[in-house]
């Protein structure tokens, strides 16, 4: 259930860079460049360490690929697919993929403001029933010169992928549902900033985000927030090669090991019942965006 997504995220992982399209002259014309296409395509393909959604792991602590596509208008709506593979807690009652689909509208406020309004689905293709759920989505960011920051409000209506149908990680490895067909919602609050380092290739990043939803284990013994609440964080830095990009962050949550117990064996390494998924590490990934 964790939107724990993402061939995503973006979220820290990827960063698509628009392509333009250029119309050639006609004979007897100055070769001058044409306005930019009513529709522009963009994506990035990425291999990534380790896949953390909102702090934790969504492949195991081990090695994700990832992609992405977004088609944008000139009136500023888009649509897109992301997705990447899982393992683990990640795999959301068997799906070893995640599926994103994106939709939104993006309007400039001036003064270098931009309001980002939209919805992801998210999708675990082969993976068991009641596990795709609905996230609408605001973002608002600010630029200055070299500095980005960016607010973020996410909140996914009640629904059975993010209920509580498992009291503790025991139920659900015996299969006992506490109870069953329960729906929760899910709130998101996030801040995000980047600075470009004037002269280099690099940019300084840090993020903060804090989870609301329900203390237990969905319907396939996972959750978005599965102690209920909890924070996140990450600290790294971008060095950007044309449209390559290297990133090293350090991640991770303020779920102890104690809080956690009562969700093992599923919210642990190897779904064992030992070794964390939501500690601290670091996370290092390579995005190519066309």
């Amino acid at each position: 259930m964790n939107f724990r997504r993402t061939f995503a995220a973006l979220a820290f992982l990827t960063t698509p860079l628009a392509a333009q399209a250029q119309s050639a002259p006609a004979a007897g014309d100055s070769a001058e460049t044409a306005p930019p296409a009513p529709l522009t395509i963009s994506g990035s393909v990425a291999i990534a360490s380790d896949y953390r959604f909102r702090g934790v792991s969504q492949t195991d602590r081990q090695l994700a690929v990832q992609g992405g596509i977004t088609a944008t208008h000139e009136s500023g709506l888009y649509g897109g697919v992301w997705a990447s593979n899982l393992a683990g807690w990640g795999t959301f009652g068997g799906a070893n993929m995640e599926l994103d689909l994106i939709g939104g509208y993006k309007a400039a406020l001036g003064n270098g403001a931009t309001l980002d309004v939209g919805l992801t689905w998210y999708m675990y293709p082969g993976g068991a029933d009641k596990t795709d759920f609905a996230e609408p989505y605001v973002k608002l960011s600010g630029t200055a010169g070299p500095a980005t920051l960016t607010a973020g409000v996410a909140y996914a209506p009640k629904q059975q992928a993010l209920g509580k149908w498992y009291d503790t990680g025991a139920d659900a490895a015996a299969g006992t549902y506490t109870r069953p067909g329960a729906k929760d919602d899910n709130l998101y609050l996030w801040g995000d900033g980047a600075l470009g380092l004037a002269g280099t290739p690099f940019t300084a990043k840090a993020h903060i985000g804090h989870s609301w939803g329900q203390d237990g284990l969905g319907p396939n013994a996972t959750a978005v927030a599965p102690t209920g609440e909890y924070w996140d964080w990450s600290l790294g830095a971008d060095a950007t090669w044309r449209n390559v990009t290297f990133n090293v962050s350090y991640v991770d949550t303020d779920i102890s090991g104690r809080e956690a117990a009562y969700l093992r064996p599923s919210f642990s390494k190897g779904q064992d019942g030992t070794g964390t998924i939501a500690g601290g590490t670091v996370v290092a990934s390579l995005t190519a965006a066309f």
